[in-house]
Order: structure tokens, then sequence, then C-alpha cells
């Protein structure tokens, strides 16, 4: 008796494979599943970007009234140590205020922290900063920290380097090493303390 070749086999098998019904279903998930799969995590990276800026919105606000109640003006003057060196400085103590209050998905050494103060509204600050970075790929800005005194008007701005996933030619980075920066601006009139 002849063996079947591997083509009738093949054809066989492929026969029987499409003339059962149970089957069918598993070819319809195979042809399927890439594509929702493409599309599922772009929408779950997308909606975790929208929770971050969300969680920096909420921080931004906190770390404005912080500083609108005075209570950064009165309460951040530096650490020195018994040699009276600065150990700490007030920008410091600010950014490990803000770190405090942001959520847990955001961790503090992504966190950037730039507040300025004026005198009139018309005359703050408000252009996208742009992040400079060394070969390394460290953010190498210097960013202020003047939260003024009664009545300034104070810009307090929190800047977070997200880490984003770049897959299926789906790409939200505008950073380099597929990161994402969020902003969050809260403007504000220091009250009387």
């Amino acid at each position: 008796m002849l063996r079947p070749t591997w083509r009738a086999r093949f054809a066989r098998c492929f026969s029987n494979l499409a003339a059962d019904r149970q089957a069918a279903a598993v070819i319809e998930f195979a042809l399927a599943a890439p594509v929702l799969i493409a599309l599922l995590i772009p929408t779950l990276e997308i909606a975790l970007v929208y929770f971050a800026q969300q969680g920096l919105e909420t921080a931004s606000e906190s770390s404005a009234r912080y500083i609108m109640t005075g209570q950064a003006q009165t309460n951040f003057t530096g650490v020195k140590d018994s040699k009276g060196n600065v150990v700490t400085t007030p920008q410091q103590q600010f950014k490990a205020y803000a770190c405090s209050v942001l959520p847990p998905m955001l961790e503090c050494p992504n966190l950037y922290v730039d507040v300025t103060s004026s005198t009139t509204y018309s005359s703050t600050a408000l252009k996208l900063p742009t992040f400079t970075y060394d070969a390394k790929g460290n953010v190498t800005n210097t960013f202020n920290y003047t939260p003024g005194t009664q009545g300034a008007i104070v810009v307090v701005r929190l800047m977070y380097n997200w880490p984003v996933i770049s897959m299926f030619g789906f790409n939200i980075a505008n950073q380099p090493k597929s990161r994402r920066m969020l902003l969050a601006t809260s403007v504000m009139k220091t009250e009387g303390y």
C-alpha cells in the first residue's frame, strides 16, 4: 500500500478542518485577534496618558494652592548643615512637596518644577518649555523657583516625562527615549500672609 504524500495529507487535513464547524470559530479568531490587539494596545496607552495628565493637573493645583496661601514661602526656606552650608534649597523642598501630592502612578525622578512670578497677568510667561538633553538622555534644564511675595502673580508648571510604548506604527512620544512630556500649569495671585 502506498503512503500518501505530504501534500495529500495536508489537503485531507485542511478539508477536514474546513468541514468542521467548530474550527471555523478558531480560524475567525486567529484572523481577528491581531487587529483587536493592534487597536487595544494604543487605546490603553492613551488612557494611561490621560490618567497621568489628570494626576499631574491635580498635583499642580495642590502645589499652587500651597504657594497661593504663602505656606511655601514661609515653610520652605532651605536646610543648612551645622557649618552653614545649604543642604536642601527651597526649590528642592517645593519639589519634594509636589512629589508628595503626585498620584502613585507618577514617580518623582521624572517630575520637573518651574515656578515664576510677576506683577501683572500680561507679563507672565506661559510658553511651552523645551527640554534639552545630554548624551545619555538626561534632562539638562535648570528651572526657576521664584514664588513671589504677597500679591504676586505666580505661575506653577509641573512637567513630567511619561514613558510610552511605540508599536504597530502608533507613537505618541514627543521627547527622546520614547517619552511624552506632560505639562500642568496653574496661574494664581498670592494671598496676604
